[in-house]
């Protein structure tokens, strides 16, 4: 399975890019940016939070309703004279869930990273997710996934396409130290690789950003 980072590096990658940038009035090499910081963290988030039973059922049941895939049908539908509202509600309850408490500091440290200001990382991160969302829904349905290690293991592999060296500095800016055991800090781990089965996101995001 293709990773979520060669999706952005796809046609489809392409249209979502230059769409949300349009809807946000940010430069197309910058949004890319937050898009190839975030899109990874928000799938670890999912994957952190479906490792409970009831997480998983939360996920599966969005992803076989509303978020089914069919947002994907007419992107262009969707950029053309601005996303609707209440894509952008869905958005940010989306992130809401996913993210948690850690939302901003997500949203402060991906636009230092990026070069921009919060509230544009904000506003991308709210375009972008209801497409995330249908990116895995349409994912689920092609691969029949329909229980909780399915979707898990989707998850990862869709976060696990890529490898190169690593870097640390992304870790060290949304660590939480505070020792609660968050989604951030597993995604900080991750990208850290301290596991190396899971190291090819630290290395992807050091390629990128680091040199």
């Amino acid at each position: 399975m293709s990773g979520i980072l060669d999706l952005l590096n796809s046609d489809l990658g392409k249209t979502i890019i230059s769409g949300v940038a349009g809807q946000t009035n940010q430069p197309q090499n910058k949004t890319q940016d937050v898009l190839t910081m975030a899109l990874p963290v928000l799938m670890q988030a999912m994957k952190r939070n479906a490792a409970t039973p009831q997480g998983a059922e939360g996920l599966m049941s969005a992803l076989n309703g509303k978020h089914d895939g069919s947002i994907l049908d007419n992107l262009g539908g969707l950029f053309s004279g601005g996303v609707d509202d209440n894509v952008l509600n869905d958005g940010s309850k989306i992130l809401g869930h996913v993210l948690g408490n850690k939302q901003q500091r997500v949203e402060n440290t991906l636009g230092a990273k990026a070069g921009m200001d919060a509230g544009s990382v904000a506003q991308i991160l709210k375009v972008a997710a209801p497409i995330l969302m249908g990116v895995l829904g349409k994912q689920t349905r092609q691969n029949n996934v329909n229980n909780q290690g399915g979707i898990t293991d989707l998850l990862g592999g869709l976060i696990g396409g890529n490898s190169a060296s690593q870097e640390q500095s992304f870790l060290e800016s949304i660590l939480d130290a505070d020792g609660d055991g968050s989604v951030i800090d597993d995604v900080a781990g991750m990208v850290l690789g301290g596991n190396k089965k899971k190291g090819g996101l630290g290395g992807m995001l050091g390629g990128l950003f680091g040199k």
